[in-house]
């Protein structure tokens, strides 16, 4: 047998690709189809406009098939800079910019420059899956913070757990899973606490776009000297509905991105361009539309939350975004009720197993549930097969 990477091996498979397996052999009458909450990608194409600006460059711009800059395209660079320049009450230059294969693309690149093998890093939980696995990967000791009130964590107890090998707190806001939002306080707090100790704080802004709250969710960018201190992660996937061109933005010092670009030459050499032109299209062109995107987020979300609340036994832990973070009534352990649901109610949602380290009895108390894919009437048809299903 060929050699194999001990680490690698290590790591857990893909859980998104895991669930979908639950399908296989299982057949969903028509008048009760699968309700499939167990990922919030958009599952609709991009707005029209933008795909007949994608399709014209594919056309007649002979720069959209070719190589580009490993950092980005300097025009969605510098849109992204001016951009967060406005919402974040701070300056941000198009060289602190870099873009990326997608968010996940943007925390590999970061990480890779933040800690290697023996290292720690500060996540809370639940996490996001494909943070610890790259972690994992990295041989990279992923070490857990628990959240409180409101699935919001405290930055008391990260100090707490920061050691001469901690190199990193990550922070996910709103979050995946749980939808939190944290509050600007808390975020300064961490802000201030990774200054402190040397670290690096880096969060992940996905879900941005999708913020209940009005205004800037922090004003880190407004600190000076920002950039010795955070690293900031955002996707275009969800709200340009990009998922499958990957595009993504890491906003971090000139002297980081001199690593970063390192690692995104060796993995990617450069973005792909029509991916690229998509987005700062849709930066330009799509505020309006995006709002309008936002305001039907929160109603789902209202829906989520007014339909939990009447649902006996289950317990709203976090709802935001695109995700609610929901503890279950029953014995068996979330990874066998979410298969048994599959089958029994025609509802595929993730476990709390797949967000929370191996043993945590939280992980089987919990499941994700991602809602941004399903209306008002969706929401409602989860809530009476959730209400109807006895293990």
């Amino acid at each position: 047998m060929l050699p194999l990477n001990p680490a690698l091996a290590a790591t857990f498979r893909p859980p998104v690709m895991e669930a979908r397996r639950w399908l296989d052999g299982v057949t969903f009458p028509p008048d009760r189809p699968l309700i499939n909450v167990s990922q919030a990608a958009p599952v609709d194409p991009p707005p029209q406009d933008l795909r007949r600006a994608m399709a014209d460059a594919a056309l007649h711009r002979a720069d959209a098939h070719l190589y580009g800059p490993v950092l980005g395209n300097a025009d969605l660079r510098e849109e992204v800079a001016a951009q967060w320049t406005t919402a974040y009450g701070g300056a941000v230059d198009p060289a602190c910019v870099a873009i990326t294969q997608g968010c996940n693309q943007a925390f590999c690149a970061a990480l890779a420059t933040l800690a290697g093998p023996g290292d720690e890093v500060i996540v809370p939980v639940p996490w996001y899956f494909n943070h610890k696995m790259w972690l994992d990967m990295q041989g990279v000791t992923t070490v857990p913070l628990s959240c409180g009130q409101g699935m919001v964590p405290d930055v008391d107890q990260a100090a707490a757990l920061v050691t001469p090998r901690t190199r990193a707190i990550v922070l996910v806001s709103p979050n995946n899973p749980s939808g939190a939002e944290y509050p600007a306080e808390v975020i300064r707090a961490f802000f201030d606490l990774c200054r402190a100790r040397g670290l690096a704080l880096v969060i992940d802004e996905t879900y941005r776009d999708f913020d209940s709250r009005s205004g800037a969710p922090h004003d880190l960018f407004g600190d000076p000297g920002w950039g010795d201190t955070l690293i900031q992660l955002y996707s275009f996937s969800k709200a340009y509905r990009l998922t499958g061109h990957r595009v993504g933005a890491l906003v971090a010092s000139r002297e980081r991105l001199v690593e970063v670009e390192k690692f995104l030459d060796t993995v990617a050499i450069s973005t792909g361009q029509l991916g690229q032109i998509g987005a700062v299209w849709g930066m330009r062109n799509l505020r309006g539309w995006i709002a309008g995107e936002r305001v039907e987020i929160l109603r789902r979300r209202a829906a989520m939350e007014a339909g939990m609340a009447g649902l006996d036994g289950w317990r709203l832990k976090g709802c935001g975004a695109y995700f609610a973070w929901v503890e279950h009534p029953f014995a068996l352990s979330s990874d066998d009720l979410a298969r048994r649901l599959v089958a029994e109610a025609g509802v595929l949602l993730l476990p709390g197993t797949m967000f929370m380290p191996d043993g945590d009895p939280d992980a089987a108390r919990h499941v994700r549930i991602a809602f941004a894919n399903a209306d008002e009437a969706g929401i409602a048809a989860l809530m009476d097969r959730l209400a109807a299903f006895r293990p």
